[in-house]
C-alpha cells in the first residue's frame, strides 16, 4: 500500500484561521513513528492536470483559480486566501486522491493523508475545498481504467455537496452520504443516497444508520471500486460537528465500511476529509486509527 501526503505544501493562512493545516504533518508523523509502515510506504503524489481536474471541473474555473482571477467572493467561499501555494497544494491533494484510486486497483487498497475535498463543484470551491478529489478519481477510474460502477462512501460530518452536484445524473457513479442535517452546507445537494442524522447522535443509532447505507450501496452500485472520505469530524469533540460519535464509535464505523469491502474484495481509496478537534491530537489520532484499520483488514 501506499499512503500519500503533501503536508509540506503549506498555505500561508492568518492568524487564528479555523483550518488545521498542521494536522497534517502530525498525521504522517505519527504513523511514521507506529513502525507499522515502511520509508518508502510514505509518497509524494503529482501535482493533477489540467486535463485531470477538468474531468470534474469546467474550464473557466479551473483557469480562474490557477491565475488568481477568483473573484472575492469566490475567495471567502473557499475559506483560503489565494496564494499560487494554495493552487499547487490543491492539485496535489487531488494527484493524491488519484493516485490512491489507481493504486487500489493493482494493491487492494491506498489512501491520501488529507484529501476528502467534497465541497468543490463544478465550476466553484467552498467550505476549504478547490478541486474534487473524489469527482476528479471516479472520473479518471472511468476513462484510464474502463470502470463502469464506482461508490463514493462519504462519513464526513458535512454532506459530500460537491460531490453529489458533480456526478448527478451519472449511474456509473454511486454517492452516499452519512452526515448531520444542521450541518454546513445548509442547503444540501442529493446524493443517490442521503442519511441526515439529527444533532447529538452518538455511537449506536449512527452505526446502525452507516450499516444499512453501506450495504443499500454496495448492493444498488455494485461497485469496482470505493472512494471513502473518512471524516474525523463526526467526533464529540470536533468544533465544526454537530454528532457525539466517540473515538471507539470512529473506530467502529471504519471496521463497518473496510470490513464490508474486505468481504467483498473492493478496492478502496481512502481520503481524510475533515477534522476538526478541539484538541488537534484527537484529530490525528481518529485520521490515524483509519489507516492503521486499513492496514489491519485490506491487507
Amino acid at each position: 500500500m501506499t499512503l500519500y501526503y503533501a503536508d509540506h505544501f503549506v498555505l500561508p493562512l492568518p492568524p487564528g484561521h479555523r483550518f488545521p493545516m498542521a494536522k497534517y504533518a502530525r498525521l504522517r508523523e505519527r504513523l511514521a513513528a507506529s513502525g507499522a509502515f515502511r520509508e518508502d510506504d510514505f509518497r509524494v503524489p503529482p501535482a493533477a492536470t489540467d486535463a485531470e481536474i477538468g474531468r470534474a471541473h469546467c474550464r473557466d474555473y479551473l483557469g480562474r483559480v490557477v491565475s488568481g482571477r477568483l473573484s472575492a467572493k469566490e475567495v471567502r467561499e473557499i475559506g483560503f486566501p489565494w496564494s499560487e501555494a494554495m493552487v499547487e497544494r490543491s492539485r496535489r491533494s487531488a494527484g493524491a486522491t488519484l493516485c490512491a484510486a489507481r493504486d487500489a486497483l493493482v494493491q487492494g487498497w491506498s489512501a491520501n493523508l488529507a484529501g476528502g475535498t467534497h465541497h468543490a463543484f463544478f465550476d466553484r470551491g467552498e467550505g476549504f475545498c478547490v478541486f474534487n478529489d473524489a469527482a476528479i478519481a471516479a472520473r479518471a477510474m472511468q476513462a484510464e481504467a474502463g470502470l463502469a460502477r464506482v461508490a463514493v462512501i462519504d462519513c464526513d460530518v458535512h454532506q459530500g455537496n460537491g460531490t453529489a452536484s458533480i456526478l448527478r445524473g451519472d449511474e456509473s457513479v454511486f454517492t452516499f452520504s452519512i452526515h448531520g442535517a444542521r450541518n454546513f452546507p445548509f442547503a444540501k445537494e442529493e446524493s443517490d443516497l442521503d442519511v441526515e442524522l439529527a444533532d447529538g447522535t452518538g455511537d449506536g443509532e449512527y452505526l446502525w444508520h452507516l450499516e444499512r447505507g453501506v450495504d443499500e450501496t454496495l448492493e444498488r452500485a455494485k461497485p469496482q471500486l470505493v472512494i471513502y472520505l473518512a471524516g474525523a469530524d463526526p467526533h464529540e469533540g470536533d468544533r465544526l460537528g454537530r454528532l457525539k460519535l466517540t473515538m471507539r464509535g470512529l473506530e467502529r464505523r471504519d471496521e463497518l465500511v473496510l470490513g464490508r469491502l474486505a468481504a467483498r474484495g473492493i478496492p478502496v481509496a481512502i481520503a481524510m476529509a475533515g477534522g476538526y478537534g478541539r484538541e488537534i491530537d484527537d484529530t490525528v489520532a481518529i485520521h490515524a486509527a483509519t489507516i492503521h484499520a486499513a492496514k489491519r483488514l485490506l491487507a
